[in-house]
């Protein structure tokens, strides 16, 4: 079988790209996906109770006119509007999220700790004009030691499972809040909330079917092309070759990749050199064991998420899914849905068969559940993704550098979360854009912008 375009995944760069190529004419393309349903790390799952849970706490904003369009004639009047109620559990107290602008909730020991190690960070600053040499140094730097011991490195470690010393501090930009010394003795002097940072504060939600239904619907003109249960065996670069697990040969004249770039350079590409098999070793990537909890009866609780950097919890964020949408819990069911997220790898290893215990203990100490609610738990559902994060190590931009050009050379492109492995650029619009990019440079030679310059 020989196609112009074959497309490695049907996850939102994978789907994305496809629908592209439909817009502008092009029908000759396949998509080749591994699991038996759409969606990638975005697909929503109902459980036996009637319960619908995401693979995550995924919220759907975004920087681009194109996603905003696709969203509104995929959705219409079936998304739900939401601005964002965050919080962090710590010290006992439900703090406001961005964490360092809203210190003020903590005790006032804890507040002067955070202020103190404010203020030195900004007198080190006037004195200091070399970049962090790590992620680390970057929390330090900018938070003084008070934050840092309280919530960003305990969170962040919780979060990436990876030590901060072995992560670069480029990617940061819009994934985290920095802080201005000068805002934060405002409020704290003034009793102001201060919670309307960032590009998610506020965001769409599927009326129906989790953030899945908008893959869903995006995949569905296309399911003629796309391949369900077919995973990739091989990759010959230069006779640029697709080998699937089940037989099929397929020739093609362009390849998107978005399966994790560290198994498909390592592995999949029969004819890469062993230095583009080493590179792809430097990528190092979490795992996340997700937790659904559904409990009876509902609460008085506004929120939308919730961080957790102390260890009196296994998980680094809960969810209160049934806020996104009713239709997250059974029909005539009176319940919550708490979806909580556990990060682990080589440096924060979890015994994964008694992580849905641990949750439902973390959740009676975080005060998310009274401890009397156990026998009122109706459904458990557990997943684990086996690649959670694309980790932003001191090495990945090295490594990239390697694979990247020597897969251009040869007609491939990876790209998408972890085809691409830039977290900068790896949220669902970013996504959806990297492979409508490619899928114009492809057809029509554009020139790509997303994930080429992820700064813009």
């Amino acid at each position: 079988m020989h196609v112009k375009n074959c497309i490695i995944g049907a996850g939102p760069t994978g789907l994305g790209a496809a629908h592209r190529l439909a817009e502008l004419g092009e029908d000759d393309f396949v998509v080749l996906e591994r699991d038996g349903h759409v969606g990638g790390l975005s697909a929503s799952f109902r459980d036996d109770a009637g319960f619908t849970w995401d693979l995550g706490g995924h919220v759907v904003f975004s920087h681009y006119e194109y996603f905003d369009a696709l969203l509104d004639s995929l959705l219409g009047e079936d998304a739900l509007q939401h601005q964002r109620i965050a919080r962090v559990r710590i010290a006992g107290s439900w703090v406001p999220y961005p964490f360092q602008n809203n210190i003020r909730h903590l005790p006032k020991e804890l507040v002067w700790e955070c202020v103190d190690g404010l203020v030195e960070a900004h007198d080190r600053a006037a004195r200091e004009s070399a970049p962090a040499a790590d992620f680390a140094e970057w929390i330090d730097r900018v938070f003084g030691a008070g934050i840092a011991r309280l919530f960003m490195r305990p969170y962040n470690f919780k979060v990436w499972a990876t030590p901060p010393e072995r992560m670069q501090a480029g990617w940061i930009g819009e994934r985290v809040s920095v802080v201005d010394l000068r805002r934060v003795l405002e409020n704290i002097i003034l009793e102001k909330e201060d919670v309307s940072w960032g590009p998610n504060n506020t965001f769409r939600f599927p009326l129906e079917g989790g953030t899945g239904a908008i893959y869903t619907r995006l995949a569905q003109p296309y399911m003629d092309r796309i391949r369900l249960d077919t995973p990739v065996a091989g990759v010959d670069a230069e006779s640029r070759t697709v080998r699937t697990a089940d037989g099929q040969t397929i020739t093609y004249e362009n390849l998107l990749n978005t399966s994790p770039l560290d198994l498909f350079a390592g592995k999949l590409v029969s004819d890469a050199p062993e230095s583009l098999r080493e590179a792809a070793t430097l990528l190092e990537h979490n795992s996340v064991f997700v937790a659904g909890v559904g409990v009876a009866g509902t609460r008085d609780d506004d929120t939308c998420w919730m961080y957790f950097p102390e260890d009196n919890s296994p998980f680094y964020r809960t969810t209160n899914f049934h806020n996104y949408s009713p239709r997250n819990v059974p029909a005539g069911v009176s319940a919550r849905a708490l979806m909580a997220e556990t990060s682990f790898s080589a440096y924060k290893k979890e015994d994964t068969a008694a992580l849905m215990d641990r949750t439902v203990d973390g959740l009676v100490a975080s005060a998310l559940m009274e401890i009397g609610e156990k026998s009122a738990i109706l459904t458990r559902w557990e997943t684990v993704l086996p690649y959670g994060y694309p980790v932003p190590t001191l090495d990945r931009d090295r490594a990239l550098a390697a694979i990247q050009p020597w897969l251009e050379e040869r007609g491939i492109c990876s790209r998408g979360r972890f085809g691409g492995w830039r977290y900068e650029v790896a949220n669902m619009d970013h996504s959806v854009m990297q492979g409508k990019e490619w899928a114009d440079r492809v057809t029509r030679g554009d020139t790509e912008q997303t994930y080429t310059t992820p700064s813009k």
